[in-house]
């Protein structure tokens, strides 16, 4: 299916590696021009690459720190320089450190919000009078399955991620009428490097192999294997499509069927 976003510019956030760069791998693919961003040079420029050898859209990236406060006006710059606008803007962050929610002290808490909250928000509505003016837009925020059923020992992501969720919903009713679509993608168990730690973090609590945890988690789920990076992305990629116009406001779990509730 061709998206019919070809020559539309996207920023996605977090994408140096894992489901930040296969989004960026996917919109390109669709002849998108997309600006990588994240905090390790050597691994965006070699994302750009390889999205540029394909030939379809262009792939360019900046460094930048979402924890840093000085985030937002940097990357907008960036936007403007390099893309020269935006159309559709992808919301992503890296996550925190699992714990229990007594190991949420403030001072963590606080680091966590500025990178996984408050940039995102920031930044969005930094960008949204453009998209408005175009009467065309596209924002896709990554969060988890954990904002649909909490996910034991990752009490800080819950929490943060929980609360893109209102905005979220808040937002895309706030700019339906502008042509700009809102939604989330919920990633379930997706094999990237972030699932690695989490297993190994797992392991070491529970004294089990990361073989028993990764089977013990293989087993809930009813697709009975791990997600791809090239799966996610493309269900994030078909909600910046021109196709997705009608849908906003809505939460896409892709998950295998993890989530039991309705």
């Amino acid at each position: 299916m061709d998206f019919q976003i070809s020559g539309k510019r996207a920023l996605v956030l977090a994408s140096s590696r894992g489901l930040g760069a296969g989004i960026a791998s996917a919109l390109a693919a669709e002849g998108v021009n997309v600006l990588l961003c994240g905090r390790s040079g050597e691994r965006l420029d070699a994302n750009c690459k390889a999205i540029n050898a394909r030939g379809k859209g262009k792939a360019d990236w900046v460094w930048a720190d979402l924890a840093d406060p000085e985030f937002v006006p940097g990357i907008v710059a960036a936007v403007k320089d390099k893309l020269g606008g935006i159309d559709i803007l992808v919301n992503n962050t890296g996550g925190p450190v699992p714990g229990t929610s007594e190991d949420m002290h403030p001072d963590r808490l606080e680091s966590y919000f500025q990178s996984m909250v408050l940039s995102v928000i920031t930044l969005t509505n930094t960008l949204l009078p453009e998209m408005k003016e175009q009467g065309w837009g596209r924002i896709v925020t990554v969060a988890s399955s954990g904002v649909i059923e909490p996910i034991p020992g990752l009490a800080l992501s819950n929490t943060l991620r929980g609360a893109l969720v209102g905005w979220n919903k808040t937002l895309s009713a706030e700019v339906a009428a502008s042509g700009i679509t809102a939604n989330m993608v919920l990633p379930g168990r997706i094999l990237t490097d972030r699932i690695e730690e989490l297993d190994g973090a797992n392991a070491k609590r529970t004294g089990k192999s990361i073989e028993d945890i990764r089977a013990a988690s293989v087993a809930s789920i009813p697709a009975r294997r791990l997600g791809t990076v090239e799966e996610f992305a493309a269900a994030a990629a078909f909600l910046c499509s021109q196709q997705a116009s009608y849908i906003t406001g809505t939460m896409l779990r892709v998950d295998g069927g993890s989530a039991r509730s309705l």
